[in-house]
């Protein structure tokens, strides 16, 4: 087993990333897909989600900046260098080569949908993919479509939906919860 890391926030945006400590952590069969996401620090944020539930990787698609940015590094309080990322053109794209890759890889979006389900009602099984999508317009249309899957979180009271990030964070958690042994 390999040891656990922990560093402080200001350990993190201080040290610099060591190759052969990233490569021993291990890691879960957890991609996740940022389709058009603007705002940096959500970008930067999800680039910390992915470090904390020890994502294999973060794909940024379309208008979605892209490390190197200071506000990206700042938000995610550096982890950009820990955790493994790539950019891909379209989410379409990305989804695409991630099931020719990896046959059986189940595909979720996060999006409020008619086909949507809550959250908290599915099993998840890795190796997936989450998909979250742009702060105004959600995950684009062609890539909810290719998705096995569509989650959503319910609102009970008068604002219609959750940050990004927080969204894709309350998920991540109830997928690492249902990965742990006796669940």
């Amino acid at each position: 087993m390999n040891p656990m890391i922990r560093m402080n926030a200001k350990e993190l945006r201080t040290t610099e990333v060591d190759p052969a400590i990233a490569a021993s952590i291990a890691k879960n069969r957890i991609t996740i897909i940022c389709d058009n996401v603007l705002d940096t620090y959500n970008v930067g944020s999800i680039f910390r989600l992915a470090d904390a539930v020890a994502a294999e990787k973060v794909i940024l698609c379309g208008a979605t900046l892209t490390p190197p940015n200071s506000r990206i590094k700042k938000a995610s309080i550096n982890t950009t260098g820990w955790v493994n990322w790539e950019y891909s053109i379209t989410a379409k794209e990305a989804v695409e080569k991630l099931k020719k890759e990896t046959p059986g890889i189940a595909v979720v979006a996060v999006e409020q949908d008619s086909r949507s389900k809550p959250f908290y009602q599915v099993k998840y099984t890795l190796p997936l993919v989450i998909i979250v999508g742009n702060e105004t317009s959600g995950v684009s249309p062609e890539v909810l479509d290719m998705a096995d899957l569509i989650v959503e979180m319910p609102m009970w009271g008068i604002n219609t939906s959750l940050n990004v990030m927080v969204s894709a964070g309350i998920i991540l958690y109830e997928i690492m919860k249902q990965q742990a042994p006796g669940h």
